[in-house]
């Protein structure tokens, strides 16, 4: 049997664009990309805190420190610049991979720049998300 696993999410970032007329996708910052363990052109869910939207998309890399987070396509009628979203990816794996297993959660400030523990390979208290 295969479980659908967290691989990573990038949470609480803020929306730095919406292209309507762009193809599709999101663009993230490479190092928080990265740091969440997302590839290029990996499929992502996005959950929009501000607005409760939730869709799916794939994953571009914007420029490393760019703290670029912007959502393009017909997704961009979801999100206005400013809200503040959570984007993750999961991994289907067995049973016995599953046991352990640890997602890469990382935790932006105010300009999607990572936090001193903005890369945690383990599951975060919702004290330290909330902080």
């Amino acid at each position: 049997m295969q479980l659908r696993m967290l691989k990573g999410k990038i949470h609480r970032a803020r929306v730095t664009g919406a292209d309507l007329n762009y193809e599709g996708s999101i663009e993230i910052d490479s190092s928080l990309m990265e740091a969440a363990g997302i590839v290029p052109f990996e499929q992502v869910d996005i959950w929009n805190i501000t607005n409760g939207e939730r869709f799916s998309t794939y994953a571009l890399s914007a420029p490393r420190g760019s703290g670029t987070v912007a959502i393009n396509g017909a997704a961009a009628r979801k999100v206005q610049p400013g809200d503040e979203i959570i984007i993750t990816a999961f991994v289907s794996m067995s049973e016995k991979e599953a046991q352990g297993w640890k997602p890469h959660v990382v935790l932006v400030d105010r300009e999607n720049r990572l936090k001193p523990k903005g890369h945690l390979v383990q599951t975060v208290s919702r004290k330290e998300i909330f902080r």
